[in-house]
């Protein structure tokens, strides 16, 4: 436990490149999620064009970053999707992508399975029609499945099946886990977060504390999970959960958007978190100097958190939650296991504008 607190110590301090970034390559999307972080919907006319996307996968390259995520938005509506992940393998720089499935038809199922360094995360949040629906749109949850069936068809091997755990599917945790094993696929489960869209469908979404603490007991049980460390809030529950159990923005982490703005948390857009932009010097720039960062990474004293017998499981959980909610950023978690948290938070709105539109057709 010694060693494992002495590298969140460690972690707290930044590292001279992310483990990973997040980067949406777009916010054009053809679904509407009610929980989308982004709120995407329509494509920014100011996107990256494919020369300044392919410097910044070079500049990553050069930083030795290990892998990005890519995400939008809906990231292979952009015309240069595979371009851009082709070169990215080339430069040696890992893909990790997330995908509605509505665009992986057979042979692009191939064209992905034949690439080194590159992971699919095909996006259901339940594992019927009905549960996933209501939060993705109609046909989502088919036009998914046909997707996992040609990345199995096509012989990708491990893909990811990814689920936002709500209110609405924490009780289909077994069956979703049944759904990624049938296609040869490994359940990654993440948490919602009221950001974008979310906001709007957080108090609805969210599990409640006795649903939170069956879904901790069951991350337990099943460690073959992937969480992307979401849970680290449930680790007071008991054993600390698989992870470095610690907030990782601008530290470990951190995201780029569609037109290049740089913020410290993938799932906090808002101007709060704003470190700089890829077009006024780099990637590395903003890494390194941002005064954000700096500020996140200073020793910080913890706050109310610091007195809990709990901090070294949980750090204070999520800054996006607790900014979010209106709850203050060195205070507890608004779903603290320990009954922390106020029970009435003050509900704020993202800086991220609302880029939705009426989705289209899905396959489309």
């Amino acid at each position: 436990m010694a060693a494992e607190s002495s590298l969140r110590d460690r972690l707290e301090l930044g590292l001279a490149a992310p483990i990973c970034l997040t980067w949406e390559l777009t916010w054009a999307c053809n679904l509407a999620c009610v929980h989308c972080l982004s709120s995407s919907g329509r494509r920014d006319p100011r996107e990256l064009t494919t020369a300044e996307a392919v410097a910044l996968v070079d500049e990553l390259a050069s930083m030795q970053v290990f892998y990005v995520n890519v995400g939008g938005g809906e990231p292979t509506i952009r015309g240069d999707f595979f371009e851009l992940v082709e070169h990215a393998v080339d430069r040696r720089v890992g893909v990790k992508f997330s995908t509605n499935g509505t665009r992986i038809d057979a042979p692009r199922a191939r064209r992905l399975a034949a690439l080194d360094y590159v992971d699919v995360q095909v996006s259901v949040d339940g594992a019927t029609a009905q549960v996933n629906d209501a939060v993705r749109g109609a046909g989502s949850f088919d036009a998914a499945v046909r997707a996992m069936t040609c990345l199995a068809e096509a012989g990708f091997g491990e893909f990811k099946v990814s689920v936002v755990v709500t209110r609405d599917n924490v009780a289909q945790l077994d069956e979703l886990r049944e759904l990624a094993h049938r296609f040869g696929a490994q359940l990654r489960l993440t948490r919602l977060r009221p950001s974008g869209r979310g906001v709007e469908s957080y108090d609805r979404l969210r599990p409640t504390a006795a649903q939170n603490r069956s879904l901790y007991a069951w991350l337990v049980d099943h460690p073959d999970t992937l969480t992307g460390d979401s849970f680290f809030h449930l680790s007071p529950l008991g054993t600390p959960l698989e992870g470095i159990n610690l907030c990782g923005a601008g530290r470990v982490v951190c995201l780029i958007d569609p037109i290049g703005d740089v913020y410290a948390c993938p799932f906090a857009i808002h101007e709060q978190f704003l470190a700089g932009s890829v077009r006024d010097g780099g990637f590395a720039r903003v890494w390194h100097d941002a005064p954000t960062f700096r500020e996140l990474r200073a020793p910080g004293s913890g706050g109310a958190c610091r007195s809990c017998g709990s901090w070294d499981a949980c750090r204070g959980g999520c800054m996006a939650a607790k900014f979010f909610t209106g709850l203050p950023l060195d205070g507890p978690d608004p779903e603290c296991v320990k009954g922390h948290a106020p029970t009435s938070p003050v509900r704020l709105r993202p800086r991220s504008a609302d880029h939705r539109l009426a989705a289209a057709p899905v396959g489309s």
